[in-house]
């Protein structure tokens, strides 16, 4: 039977020009897995071979894992403790094994054993040819289609294929086999069987790769594209920057009489492409992202990290765009929420964000409209800017002394005051763990407390709007705080 055994390794060697110790290897793995066979659960098998002699030995193996971990799979692990009691100076993540009877090799078992073999020389060959593939640098796959495979399209590039799913097609266009196609290199996982190369056509990556094929002065480092956003197979806006003063960044991404945003727009399948000027500033940028809407004004919110944009009736349809796809674009192109209303809207908002600024310092301060409206007049909104804001600033204001100011300091300073210690009264039952909660501030959890919410599990509870008429949060920031208040009940499922 040894003898066999090493005939049998020496043709599968001979035979597939392959190395002694692989075929032993495979022929190992083919005899441990023969041998689980035997058992009910999953157990964990090594067979050693004797690479002289032929002679074999088959052990049935624990891994050793650490006490405070418990069993995951019980019947291929064993705890430290326990396994000290065997072996005194064994140590996390070694084994234990124990010999059990071996399989003979017989004919099924060296037909298993060529099986494995040509699996692994298939696999190596798989691989082989991905690495080479890969150490070309390619950014974009391009082949033809070679079959559909559940809703995917799989591409062939030479012997290597990758995988285009549904989702990542262009809506609307229809490959068949045999077109080719051109796609963006999104990943690569080798657990996949088939094609382990993930493509994407709709992805921001793949319009920003053809542009910078398409326009050399990229490559150069004359121009820059700083964002993408897409709406795939409908629009697009790209944000570009020129680090050469000489050239033009929108007139060089367009080409001669369109030439390159055509061809871009061409293997889109007709996606229209906004090029936009990119700016450090950013209202100038979402100005520019807006277009070919004309804005009137803008302000900006810092703190909401949002712009209010005011157009004309006439550039109101056109900011907006179809189904809001051209603010949707400009603000995933800038990374800023952007609000549009035109000017009625806008003076509505000013009207009411003054009407409460001045019942706000009326009530609070303790002081006549006049003077509430020269500090409205001079951009105060709030009683901590009004307390904390630089003294100088302040006595820069005309029509306030030194002692008005000091007095309005103070009485600014005294209301926040009591309002925190309204706040830790009233949020006194709140439980620590809705109070380390990331994303709740000190008046949140007075709010919450406010409306009966006391512990991370009310906060899970709560729906997405009413998180939002409690905090003021917007609904993104609501879902993602609910989410987060639940991640330790799927930790204690998991």
């Amino acid at each position: 039977m040894n003898r066999e055994l090493l005939m049998l390794v020496e043709a599968i060697s001979r035979e597939k020009n392959v190395e002694r110790d692989v075929v032993f290897g495979a022929v190992e793995s083919a005899l441990a897995q023969a041998t689980k066979k035997l058992y009910q659960g999953d157990v964990d098998i090594r067979v050693a071979i004797d690479r002289d002699s032929g002679n074999y030995e088959t052990f049935r193996r624990w891994h050793v894992v650490p006490d405070e971990a418990g069993l995951q799979l019980p019947d291929q692990e064993i705890l430290l403790f326990e396994a000290k009691e065997q072996i005194s100076d064994i140590e996390v993540d070694e084994y234990i094994e124990e010999g059990v009877d071996s399989v003979p090799i017989g004919r099924i078992g060296a037909m298993a054993a060529k099986q494995v073999i040509l699996q692994k020389i298939r696999d190596a060959e798989r691989e082989m040819l991905l690495n080479d593939f890969m150490s070309r640098g390619d950014k974009i796959f391009v082949g033809a289609v070679k079959r559909m495979d559940k809703g995917d399209i799989i591409v062939e590039s030479g012997r290597v294929e990758g995988r285009l799913r549904r989702s990542e097609m262009i809506p609307k266009e229809n490959l068949r086999n045999g077109d080719r196609v051109r796609a963006m290199i999104m990943e690569v996982d080798l657990t996949l069987r088939g094609a382990p190369i993930i493509l994407s056509r709709s992805a921001p990556e793949f319009m920003v790769e053809l542009f910078r094929q398409e326009v050399p002065e990229i490559e150069q480092g004359l121009l820059e594209i700083k964002s993408c956003a897409r709406d795939a197979g409908s629009r697009a806006k790209i944000a570009v920057l020129s680090h050469d003063k000489r050239v033009d960044p929108i007139g060089t991404c367009v080409g001669v009489r369109g030439t390159r945003v055509n061809a871009v727009t061409n293997e889109l399948a007709g996606e229209r492409v906004d090029i936009v000027l990119w700016s450090e500033d950013p209202a100038q940028f979402v100005i520019g992202a807006l277009a070919p809407a004309n804005v009137s004004s803008i302000v900006v919110d810092e703190e909401r990290h949002a712009m209010d944009v005011v157009v004309d009736e006439e550039n109101l349809a056109i900011a907006i765009g179809r189904g809001g796809q051209n603010v949707r674009l400009a603000s995933d192109l800038t990374g800023w929420k952007i609000n549009i209303m035109d000017a009625a809207e806008s003076a509505q908002k000013l009207a009411d964000e003054t009407s409460g600024s001045r019942r706000l310092f009326m009530e609070k301060l303790d002081v006549d409209e006049e003077i509430a409206d020269i500090l409205i007049s001079e951009g105060f909104t709030s009683l901590e800017e009004i307390a904390y804001v630089p003294l100088q600033e302040m006595l820069e204001i005309e029509s306030f002394d030194e002692d008005t100011v000091n007095e309005l300091r103070s009485r600014a300073k005294d209301v926040l005051l009591t309002q925190e210690i309204a706040r830790e009264e009233n949020a006194g039952g709140v439980s620590q763990d809705l109070r380390d909660l990331e994303g709740l501030t000190a008046e949140h959890i007075a709010q919450l407390a406010a409306a009966g919410v006391n512990t991370r599990d009310d906060l899970a509870d709560l729906a997405i709007d009413e998180l939002t008429d409690i905090t003021g949060h917007s609904a993104d920031d609501a879902k993602a705080l609910i989410l987060k208040a639940r991640e330790h009940w799927f930790a204690d499922q998991a």
